[in-house]
């Protein structure tokens, strides 16, 4: 087989990289994305709202629900082109976990777990949520819902040594002023060692591994020309809005 010509080649991609600020608004560095794992079902009140039943206790939730999205789905301008395929896309406001070290699969301890996370951010979990359904309601994979171009738009990370008690700060997000989306991350189902825990059962987690921490109830349809303003606390934020994408 003839090699291919020098013209031929097609360099790598490099991967999608956000900015890491400290308190003070100062540019750290950037932070280079490998994977992004997603956890669904894990505030109780979404689960509900979606039709699911919550775990009365922590003796029945059984195992945390998870999924991905493609790196380059990472969104760090504020400007997101509505999807196609879909006319119902939706918003989900999460917690976002940056992982700085690497764990091989099954070897990590729920007590070091939180050794392992290097950043926290504010982001959006969108999902064509009608593409969603119907795959639900025929029992197949519902990728497509998920995991699709410009799915991911998340804030700068905040180091973990500037950002506190991350339990005790509250998750929201406005669209066009009003408030959709609010919860405590006390309320999680799953706290981020456990889930880092979990995750480490299935994956070999590496650093630049993006976790999205799940949803509080509220989910509801972006359209077009929408803004929205996405808040951990008063550590992180952001800010966009959704256009139209070109024909």
């Amino acid at each position: 087989m003839d090699s291919p010509a020098s013209g031929d080649l097609v360099a790598a991609a490099p991967a999608p990289r956000i900015p890491v600020h400290d308190l003070a608004g100062k540019l750290l560095g950037h932070f280079p994305v490998r994977r992004i794992y997603c956890v669904g079902r894990n505030f109780a009140d979404h689960a509900r709202e979606m039709g699911a039943t919550a775990p009365a206790s922590k003796a029945e939730r059984g195992h945390p629900v998870f999924f991905m999205k493609p790196a380059d789905a990472i969104v760090i301008e504020g400007v997101v082109p509505y999807p196609p395929g879909t006319t119902d896309l939706h918003h989900e406001v999460e917690l976002v976990v940056a992982l700085g070290r690497d764990a091989p699969a099954g070897e990590l301890a729920a007590d070091d777990a939180a050794s392992l996370v290097f950043a926290y951010g504010v982001g959006l979990d969108l999902t064509r949520r009608d593409l969603q359904s119907a795959a639900k309601a025929k029992g197949l994979p519902w990728d497509t819902g998920k995991g699709f171009d410009h799915s991911a738009p998340v804030s700068a990370l905040l180091p973990v040594a500037d950002a506190g008690d991350i339990e005790s700060l509250m998750l929201s997000l406005d669209v066009n002023g009003a408030r959709r989306q609010q919860s405590g991350l006390d309320q999680l189902i799953w706290n981020v060692p456990e889930i880092l825990h979990e995750l480490s059962k299935l994956y070999a987690l590496r650093a630049g591994d993006l976790v999205f921490m799940g949803t509080p109830a509220g989910v509801a349809a972006l359209q077009p020309g929408d803004t929205f303003d996405a808040r951990l606390g008063d550590i992180a934020r952001f800010q966009g809005h959704i256009v139209q994408a070109a024909v």
